[in-house]
């Protein structure tokens, strides 16, 4: 995170946002839009959907209600490595059930 001129925060993409000062859970939020994004692209796409959902609301919470903020980005982190983690286990299995089912036909003949 950098600061402009007038000494605001400058937030980049994907980086862990600080909480106001006038909050005092002490924590950060972490974004994970790219993630969500990603998900979706490279994964099952309606629970990354859910991800990107959870990074947005964690997004627009950050200020008003930190604790249900770090909530929301904990989900989008666990919506979005659940969507790709399903999606390359199905890429994984789905050759290697078709191998067995294949010589399990073959023994039967």
């Amino acid at each position: 995170m950098s600061s402009n001129s007038t000494g605001a925060a400058v937030q980049t993409p994907d980086e862990e946002v600080p909480l106001d000062s006038d909050h005092h859970s002490g924590g950060r939020v972490k974004k994970y839009r790219l993630l969500a994004i990603c998900s979706i692209i490279c994964g099952v796409s309606c629970i990354g959907i859910l991800s990107l959902v959870n990074s947005v609301k964690a997004q627009e919470r950050r200020t008003k209600d930190p604790e249900k903020a770090q909530e929301n980005s904990r989900l989008a982190r666990k919506y979005g490595l659940l969507a790709i983690g399903l999606w390359v286990t199905i890429i994984v299995l789905t050759p290697l059930l078709m191998a067995l089912l294949s010589y399990i036909l073959r023994k039967i003949e």
